[in-house]
């Protein structure tokens, strides 16, 4: 694998994929991009008990959009994509398919990474698979904060990348 060839795109509000973003970028030598919201998530914003916080509101619209802040990367230069993203309502945060659908990924392998206190990453593998058929997604992994660069290094060496 050519590091130069390989991106790490995340989306973090708390940190936690943030840092397991930045440990994965470590550990393959890839670019790291931070997918940044126009406007910025509060924690008003992120209250998932709150049926009209904006978070419960742009969950529960397939259409919603949430504008990404500054320019998208360049995916000329990469044929491998990380995906990282926090799990929202068991999927990807809507800002997720703000960002795959404002970049050229057909045909690029797109490895997605989650974070979260209690889902797992399948119902979220499932339904990008689905809505974005002409990715060549690859098999993503659950990453938590108690991740060792051992298990780290092994996701990395099962999928052959790194």
């Amino acid at each position: 694998m050519n590091s130069q060839n390989v991106l790490v795109a995340y989306f973090s509000c708390s940190g936690t994929t943030r840092r397991m973003a930045e440990k994965l970028a470590a550990a393959t030598g890839a670019d790291l991009y931070e997918i940044v919201p126009e406007r910025p998530y509060t924690a008003a914003d992120l209250d998932w008990k709150n049926r009209m916080s904006r978070t419960s509101v742009e969950m529960r619209d397939p259409s919603s959009r949430p504008a990404i802040a500054g320019s998208l990367p360049d995916m000329r230069n990469y044929e491998i994509v990380f995906l990282g993203f926090p799990v929202w309502w068991y999927i990807a945060p809507t800002i997720i398919n703000t960002f795959i659908e404002g970049c050229n990924l057909a045909g690029k392998k797109v490895l997605p990474f989650a974070t979260s206190g209690g889902s797992g990453i399948a119902n979220c593998e499932k339904n990008l698979r689905l809505v974005y058929p002409q990715i060549d997604w690859k098999a993503g992994k659950l990453l938590n904060g108690s991740l060792s660069k051992a298990e780290m290094d092994e996701w990395l060496e099962k999928i052959n990348i790194g």
